[in-house]
């Protein structure tokens, strides 16, 4: 999906539609005092104080009629520029431009742009006439607290879009309707898979039956790959003593983002944003010779950060989540192979799940800005063209991200390209020499010596929690049936004649390791099999007379004309070929 606010042409034009919806508010609603109307990546949004008006949806094809007859009137978009005196004069009755008016630096050039008989406080830039802002859509409307401050008073945002023609606008607004069915916090919540609680906490995620059984899935599938890819696992606690992060450097570079610190018996600890320092103690635990690395150290380890409220989204992110990650203890000359070995893991699971379109980011440290990042310069220049080098001689292209680098090392992000056009990051790579440092993590060497080991993390989902989410966008919450969290609903014709059959039945399909669910509700046969489809379950066995008297099953596939008829045994290897 397109980015407004970065496009050269759609920028203006969305910023002029946005005085054109203040134009027409202020005709609609004169006692309204106008705030800031920027242009965002959706399109553009315009804060304002109505009083005691509140709209609602219901009112905005009102706005757009009135937003209509501006465009229709098409008169120019003229610039201005005032000298402070001048806009304080001209802006005196509206407290929020006078406001922005003394908080602009003294020396900065002071402009306005009128249409017809409105005029807005603005830098620009803007298109030539109204005109051309007629291919517009109010898209919704909510409430904005003043500053983003939950102290001040509530404003009315509303929410638009503009684009050059009709065909355009018709084509965005369907692919926003698209989006809005793959919503993974629509899907979650008609799919059983998460929930949300105020009372629990904004950004703490409830994970439903449904949803565990995927987390538990997915949990084994990577486990198991990492298994045979010479992995061992370990469970570590999500709390760690704040000394631990101060020798970590988490806590210089890094505290802002966790949670408060907790004192117990006179000691501090900290809810953990990530695992690295506790799998560096766990390789300390014992002595290690060159013949034992690389050691892989693998957990799927539940961390927590705090986000901003106004950054979480469901379960894409969120305060308290889940990583599939792993710490890989190596000697430099081994760092190559172990970082391709890496790749070729990504690279297998992404094949697994049909995953196409995605590239490779080498994020860089910004030279311009070193002090948020840690260590030398060094050690930064000779990890990134390792990792430049790797890449290279892998033979996989990649593009460079300066500034995107974690704060102790330079990282291969595997960016994929989402079914509603997001760009997402899945897996991680990223060389470490920093660490090990700060942790002392050595090796034997062959001829006796203490060596320092290098240390490479790398997390193939990234975080699980995010993994899901877009797996139900890019599915649109119709799981494969290796994942489908009930791949099978029986259901009886009626429950006076057929439910004893259908216990029968799922309780042979149960036993053969298959996900069922039993629909012995008191409903008609029309109503189960709607719900068995709206709940994407790929099967929906119906059995009535027939398949009572017969001993089989009729099934019917999800998504597809697919149906047929067969014995419970038959339809059971079925769908273990298929898991397959």
């Amino acid at each position: 999906m397109i980015n407004i606010k970065e496009d050269k042409r759609l920028n203006p034009l969305n910023h002029s539609c946005a005085h054109v919806l203040a134009q027409a508010v202020l005709r609609l609603y004169p006692e309204s005092k106008l705030w800031v109307g920027p242009v965002i990546p959706e399109g553009f949004y315009y804060d304002i104080d109505m009083g005691d008006v509140t709209l609602t949806e219901d009112d905005l094809p009102k706005i757009e009629k009135e937003m209509k007859k501006i465009c229709k009137d098409g008169k120019r978009i003229v610039r201005h520029e005032l000298s402070r005196d001048e806009a304080l004069e001209m802006f005196k009755d509206n407290p929020y431009k006078v406001d922005i008016i003394n908080n602009l630096p003294e020396s900065e050039v002071i402009t306005a742009y009128s249409q017809g008989e409105f005029t807005d406080l603005c830098r620009g830039g803007h298109v030539d006439t109204v005109k051309e802002c007629k291919n517009f859509k109010l898209l919704k409307v909510s409430g904005s607290y003043y500053k983003g401050d939950a102290k001040n008073k509530v404003l009315q945002r509303i929410y638009g879009v503009c684009f050059d023609s009709k065909e355009d606008l018709d084509k965005h607004l369907e692919e926003l309707e698209e989006a809005k069915e793959r919503d993974h916090r629509k899907l979650g919540r008609e799919l059983g898979i998460f929930m949300t609680s105020d009372l629990v906490g904004k950004g703490f995620p409830l994970w439903l039956p449904n949803g565990f059984t995927v987390r538990h899935i997915l949990s084994e599938y990577i486990m198991n790959k990492e298994l045979r890819s010479g992995y061992e696992h370990v469970f570590t606690p999500p709390v760690g003593s704040v000394d631990l992060y101060k020798k970590s450097g988490h806590w210089d570079h890094y505290k802002d983002d966790m949670f408060p610190m907790m004192k117990i018996d006179k000691e501090e600890y900290v809810l953990r944003p990530m695992n690295c320092p506790h799998h560096m103690m766990i390789y300390k635990n014992s002595l290690h010779s060159y013949r034992d690395l690389p050691v892989r150290i693998a957990e799927i380890a539940q961390d927590f950060r705090y986000e901003a409220s106004g950054a979480l989204c469901g379960i894409e992110r969120a305060r308290a989540f889940t990583q599939n990650d792993a710490h890989i203890f190596c000697t430099p000359s081994q760092i190559k192979n172990e970082f391709k070995k890496v790749i070729d893991l990504i690279l297998d699971t992404y094949k697994d799940f049909g995953f196409k379109d995605y590239s490779f980011r080498l994020s860089l440290r910004d030279k311009n800005d070193t002090e948020k990042y840690f260590g030398n310069d060094e050690l930064w220049e000779k990890s990134e063209n390792e990792l430049r080098e790797v890449l290279k001689e892998y033979g996989v292209e990649f593009y460079e991200a300066e500034g995107e680098a974690a704060f102790y090392g330079p990282k291969l992000d595997v960016q994929v390209k989402s079914a509603i056009g997001h760009d997402v990051t899945l897996s991680t790579v990223q060389l470490d020499y920093q660490l090990p440092e700060k942790f002392d993590i050595d090796y034997v060497a062959e001829d006796g010596s203490k060596q320092r080991a290098v240390v490479i993390h790398r997390a193939i989902f990234g975080s699980l929690d995010r993994f899901v989410a877009f797996l139900l966008e890019e599915t649109k919450g119709a799981l494969p049936l290796w994942l489908a969290p009930i791949q099978v609903s029986v259901i009886p014709v009626s429950n006076e004649y057929h439910l004893d059959y259908a216990r029968e039945v799922a309780e042979e399909l149960r036993a053969c390791g298959i996900r069922v669910h039993l629909d012995s509700r008191d409903e008609k046969l029309g109503y189960k099999l709607r719900e068995s489809v709206t709940h994407k379950i790929p099967y929906a066995l119906v059995l009535g007379d027939k398949e009572r008297d017969s001993k089989n099953v009729s099934f019917r596939k999800y998504g597809t004309d697919e149906q047929g008829v067969m014995g419970v045994n038959e339809f059971a290897e079925l769908i273990k070929k298929m898991k397959k």
